[in-house]
């Protein structure tokens, strides 16, 4: 029988809220300059791969200031997603398939993405 986990409705919304902010963290990296401080381009085909990198004009205090501030929600989020008062409740053995379901429950009705399905 597939156990069901009923979440409760701070630890779902801290969980989707951890969602949303890694995913606006990963964006906004990827549209970031690769590196932090301006440097010239560079080309390196001694090692076992061809690495190049263009120059790098680096992040303004602002770009440096909103990923800081995305990092330091997403650390917040994880602490209080990790540390919840609901993990205490669930036998140890079943932790890691409850933090499973937890992590896929986002999108879905509290209740309905707490089932797993039977194979």
């Amino acid at each position: 029988m597939a156990k069901t986990y009923d979440f409760p409705s701070d630890l779902r919304a801290g969980q989707e809220e951890l969602h949303q902010v890694r995913a606006e963290l990963s964006a906004l990296l990827k549209r970031l300059p690769w590196s932090v401080e301006p440097l010239d381009g560079f080309s390196d085909a001694g090692g076992w791969r061809k690495i190049e990198r263009p120059a790098s004009p680096g992040w303004t205090a602002d770009e440096q200031a909103e990923v800081e501030k995305l990092r330091r929600r997403e650390h917040e989020l994880a602490v209080f997603v990790s540390c919840h008062r609901f993990w205490s409740e669930i036998a140890a053995e079943d932790r890691v398939e409850a933090r499973t379901h937890l992590k896929h429950a986002h999108g879905t009705p509290p209740g309905e993405a707490d089932r797993t399905p039977e194979n």
